[in-house]
């Protein structure tokens, strides 16, 4: 389900070009050997404050997820409802979590088909939540996932067979 940018509450003329930073760090940590997730922080007028990608493998730290990563290089600020996450992939509930701590008021996300994180529970709080339904991000997690399937599961925290086999 996607809610449309409201008029006024995003003057960045151009969603797709956000994402294409976010998809370019996605392509950098897959690269990398990492999962393909990107991220990025803008202000509502389209200035990007910090980009990032999910590097749980690279780090060996299960905490540097796109978003977080994203976040962490955008920096100290007074406040956040001025931003926007922009992710490749639907927030999981631990990047959801991030969103709703620092008051980040609008996601725009490129896919929600391949994992549906917490975009809904975000829109029920009162940030405004845009799906793309991007076609490459969509093939991206979709090849991804295909031929990686023990570290897909990893990376969502679930406990398959999959990612109980040794590698």
């Amino acid at each position: 389900m996607a809610w449309p940018i409201e008029s006024g509450r995003m003057n960045a003329s151009d969603p797709l070009a956000l994402l294409a930073v976010a998809i370019e760090e996605a392509r950098t940590g897959q690269a990398e050997g990492g999962v393909p997730i990107g991220a990025a922080l803008f202000t509502l007028e389209g200035t990007l404050l910090g980009k990032g990608h999910n590097r749980r493998v690279q780090d060996d730290d299960p905490a540097m997820h796109a978003e977080t990563s994203a976040f962490r290089d955008a920096g100290r600020r007074p406040h956040y409802r001025d931003t926007v996450m922009v992710t490749t992939l639907s927030p999981c509930w631990y990047c959801s979590g991030l969103v709703r701590q620092f008051g980040i008021g609008h996601v725009l996300i490129g896919e929600a088909s391949t994992f549906s994180g917490g975009h809904e529970w975000l829109a029920e709080h009162g940030v405004n939540i845009t799906i793309v339904d991007d076609p490459g991000c969509i093939a991206m997690m979709t090849t991804f996932i295909d031929e990686n399937p023990r570290l897909w599961y990893e990376d969502i925290g679930e406990v398959t067979d999959i990612a109980d086999r040794p590698c």
